[in-house]
């Protein structure tokens, strides 16, 4: 235990996801050894975090104005919407460079254990771009790209529950199966199963 302000910062720093003790630690005898101007534009960058992010008024990601450079661009396919759980998860498909159309971020997965239900997800704006149409398009596709795991598959069936009815809109999953250079005998029953029933002609 250090004295001060010391222990303070490394107490706040090991509140962050995936920092731990020692990492904070590290962290903060970093940031006293840096120079003033350093601090100052960390300290800048985490108050235009505070005060000037804002989110998507139609998606709900992260963004510097009311509608995303995503939700704004006309090149995209406004009949396909890609239903995430994260801002974080919009970033990781268009590294892809293989999804075109129009993103749904719903701020989570449902979670009974820790009291996320559906009225704390964007699932009421989601069902509500779909009944609408979007830019005078009617969405065709709703791609469920949530978590693989408990609550992203209970988020899954749940969504699909509520989507299946509308007419003329196909409800699709991401396929789950096995990475790419990665060994058939140390995979997962589950993860090999989902493989084989996922798998598609060649």
């Amino acid at each position: 235990m250090y004295e001060g302000p010391v222990q303070d910062l490394i107490d706040e720093l090991g509140k962050l996801p995936g920092v731990g003790p020692k990492s904070a630690q590290r962290i903060a005898f970093h940031l006293l050894g840096v120079e003033p101007p350093d601090i100052d534009r960390l300290l800048a960058a985490l108050q235009k975090v505070r005060d000037g992010v804002q989110f998507c008024e139609v998606c709900g990601t992260v963004s510097a104005e009311k509608t995303c450079r995503i939700c704004a661009d006309p090149r995209r396919d406004r009949t396909i919407v890609c239903v995430v759980e994260e801002p974080k998860d919009v970033q990781a498909v268009e590294r892809t460079r293989e999804f075109k159309g129009l993103y749904h971020v719903l701020g989570g997965s449902l979670d009974p254990l820790s009291g996320v239900g559906p009225d704390q997800l964007r699932i009421r704006e989601l069902l509500a771009r779909i009944g609408n149409q979007v830019d005078g398009v009617d969405v065709a596709e709703v791609i469920i790209a949530t978590d693989p795991n408990t609550e992203g598959e209970a988020t899954a069936t749940y969504l699909y529950r509520m989507m299946r009815d509308f007419p003329g809109l196909t409800v699709t999953r991401l396929a789950s199966g096995l990475p790419m250079g990665g060994d058939i005998e140390f995979a997962d029953e589950l993860t090999l199963g989902r493989a084989l029933s996922g798998r598609r002609a060649l």
